[in-house]
């Protein structure tokens, strides 16, 4: 199987083509992720805690899901089927905000992602898949505020990174079901 590409964009999201994803992290170049962020009727965000054995982030909190859309495909279908993939279950996503952020990492790959962040809801449990996801949990976004203040280390760069740039458009959405 050839290794997965991603959509190598501009500072305005257009494409301007195609690269192996490892080599697009080796050389910290812009390309288009998406990021998940699954709620429950309690208001709770789901993390998932990364496989012990992935490259890099090995065993850290992070948001639902993320990765990268394939060519071709919008950034609900990308949700969609990486939600699938490796939490196991399926939900009407919608877009939310978009932004650009740079996270470097201890073993030299840089994550430089133009970040389309999709929200859904959720209540049931996963049937996540061993290969990406070690465990998973439900979490209050103060509590997971918190909890980053309090031990970084537990969480993966980039969900700190997208986590405090969409805490007030979270808190948002928070207090407007709960309005």
């Amino acid at each position: 199987m050839s290794e997965e590409r991603v959509i190598l964009v501009n500072e305005n999201d257009e494409p301007i083509g195609l690269m192996p994803k490892m080599e697009a992290h080796e050389k910290a170049l812009l390309h288009r992720a998406f990021s998940v962020f699954i709620f429950n009727d309690k208001n709770e965000l789901m993390l998932q805690q990364r496989a012990l054995d992935k490259y890099h982030s090995p065993g850290l909190w992070t948001n639902t899901c993320c990765s990268h859309q394939r060519e071709g495909e919008s950034n609900i279908q990308a949700g969609i089927r990486r939600l699938q993939e490796e939490m196991g279950f399926v939900v009407d996503l919608q877009e939310s905000i978009s932004f650009i952020y740079k996270a470097p990492f201890d073993n030299g790959l840089t994550e430089h992602e133009f970040d389309h962040i999709m929200i859904g809801k959720f209540n049931g449990t996963p049937n996540i898949n061993p290969n990406e996801v070690a465990d998973w949990k439900w979490m209050g976004l103060e509590a997971v505020k918190d909890d980053m203040v309090q031990h970084p280390e537990l969480y993966t760069e980039w969900f700190k990174i997208i986590f405090d740039k969409f805490y007030q458009h979270i808190n948002i959405l928070d207090n407007e079901s709960n309005g």
